[in-house]
């Protein structure tokens, strides 16, 4: 009996939906900016904020990915092999025939 892992799966519906949440909130914030009753250098601010917080939460969305990614059974045989030819080699070993 094999015990590989389950991979979860992104069914298109959600990445649609992720997708269209994503571009609807970003609309809306930014349409938001854009028509509040202040000077243009408190709008620029508030535009890099926004800015700001979408990239960083792409890079935190990433980080958490990779973490996960790191903690599955494969990438834990993946990183044992990849330990194991990195002990076993030698870069200053010549070959001499």
């Amino acid at each position: 009996m094999s015990t590989t892992p389950v991979r979860p799966s992104t069914t298109s519906a959600f990445y649609l939906q992720s997708a269209l949440s994503f571009g609807v909130s970003a609309v809306a914030v930014g349409t938001g900016i854009v028509f509040l009753p202040v000077d243009a250098w408190m709008r620029a601010f508030l535009a890099l904020g926004v800015l700001y917080v979408i990239t960083s939460a792409f890079t935190l969305a990433k980080c958490v990915r990779d973490r996960q990614e790191e903690t599955t059974v494969s990438g834990r045989v993946d990183q044992a092999r990849l330990d194991k030819l990195l002990a076993e080699h030698d870069p200053f070993k010549t070959d001499v025939h």
